[in-house]
C-alpha cells in the first residue's frame, strides 16, 4: 500500500465530507514525503516522533496539533490495515488556552480600513481590496477564509443579502448587509473590474487580478497595524505581535451582545440570530464571550442581579 495513494483517497473522502482539509494537508504530505524517504512503508510513533523532531519548533498547542493530525490519518490506514500503529492520544502535551480576544474600538477599525486604503500599489488595487476586505469583516464578523472564497456573484446588492458558500465545515449560509456595507461591496466592485479591465471571477483580488489569500491578508493587515501604532514595527517585513485579523470577527460578535444588553434586549432570545450569522456550530461557541470579554461579563452579572432583585421584591 502507498502511503502516498491512501493520502490522496483519505483526503479526498474527507473534503467530499466538508472539511477544510488545507492545513491538515500541508502537514501530512510533509509527513508521507518523510517516511518515503525514511523507507517506512507503515506508521509507527517512533516514526511520528521522528518526523515531528525534524520540523521547526513551535509551542505546546502547535506541536500536538501537528502529532494528532497524523493521529487522525494513522488511524485510517489502521482500518485498512492494522499494521499500522495509531500513536497514542496525548502523546505530546497539549496546553492550549483559547486566545482571549482583543475588542477593538471604533477609532481603530476606521484607522484599520483608513491605513488599509492607503497601502501602496501601481493601480491602487491593493489598498481598494484590504480597505474594502477589512471593512467587510469588521461590519460582518465574516471568518477570513470566508470573505476571501467570495465571488463577486455572491453579492446580491438588490436585496443586500451576501451568500456566503465556504462556511466552517462547507456550511453555507446568507447574511443580510447593512444597506451601506452592500454598497461599499458594491462600488468595490465596480472600481475593481475597472482597474482589471475585466470582469473578476473573485471579489477579492490582488494587483495581477488573482484572488487574494490568507497569507496576503494577513501580511498587509499587519503592516497597517504597525503603521498605525496597533503592532510595533518590524524587520524584514515580519508580522509582530498583536491584535488579529480575527479579532475583527471577535469586535463584531461583542459588541453586537453589549448592544443587547444596554438596548434591554433579552440576550437568550438573541443568542440564536447571532449565532446563525457568525456560522458558529452551537450556541455554546457564542456564549463564550461572555467570559471572554470582561466589559460583557459585567453586563451580564449585572442583567443577573437586577433580574434577582425583581424577583425578590414581589
Amino acid at each position: 500500500m502507498s502511503l502516498a495513494l491512501e493520502l490522496d483517497r483519505y483526503l479526498n473522502i474527507r473534503r467530499s465530507l466538508g472539511y477544510d482539509l488545507r492545513t491538515d494537508e500541508r502537514i501530512l504530505r510533509r509527513f508521507v514525503t518523510f517516511a518515503v524517504n525514511d523507507g517506512a512503508t507503515h506508521v509507527s510513533t517512533d516514526l511520528v516522533l521522528r518526523w515531528h523532531a525534524t520540523l521547526a519548533g513551535a509551542g505546546t498547542s502547535t506541536r500536538a496539533a501537528r502529532v494528532g493530525t497524523v493521529r487522525v490519518f494513522a488511524q485510517w490506514l489502521s482500518g485498512l490495515d492494522p499494521d499500522h500503529e495509531v500513536p497514542l492520544r496525548g502523546l505530546l502535551p497539549d496546553r492550549y488556552r483559547r486566545v482571549r480576544p482583543y475588542i477593538y474600538n471604533e477609532g481603530e477599525i476606521t484607522a484599520i480600513v483608513t491605513g488599509a486604503g492607503m497601502l501602496p500599489s501601481i493601480y491602487g488595487m491593493r489598498g481598494l481590496t484590504c480597505s474594502t476586505l477589512f471593512g467587510l469583516i469588521a461590519a460582518t464578523g465574516l471568518r477570513i477564509s470566508e470573505a476571501l472564497r467570495l465571488d463577486p456573484g455572491d453579492l446580491d446588492a438588490e436585496s443586500g443579502v451576501l451568500r456566503v458558500r465556504y462556511g466552517k465545515l462547507g456550511k453555507e449560509r446568507l447574511l443580510p448587509l447593512d444597506t451601506s456595507a452592500a454598497a461599499r461591496l458594491s462600488t468595490y466592485g465596480i472600481e475593481r473590474d475597472r482597474l482589471l479591465g475585466r470582469a473578476s471571477d473573485a471579489m477579492f483580488v490582488t494587483c495581477k487580478g488573482t484572488r487574494l489569500t490568507d497569507c496576503g491578508a494577513r501580511y498587509n493587515f499587519a503592516q497597517v497595524c504597525q503603521q498605525i501604532g496597533l503592532r510595533t514595527p518590524q524587520l524584514y517585513q515580519r508580522h509582530g505581535r498583536g491584535p488579529r485579523i480575527h479579532d475583527l470577527r471577535h469586535t463584531f460578535a461583542a459588541r453586537t451582545m453589549i448592544d443587547w444588553y444596554r438596548s434591554g434586549k433579552n440576550p437568550a432570545r438573541e443568542m440564536l440570530k447571532l449565532t446563525t450569522y457568525l456560522g458558529h456550530s452551537s450556541p455554546s461557541n457564542t456564549y463564550w464571550y461572555l467570559e471572554a470579554v470582561p466589559e460583557l461579563l459585567e453586563l451580564a452579572s449585572a442583567r443577573i442581579m437586577d433580574s434577582s432583585h425583581g424577583e425578590a421584591s414581589q
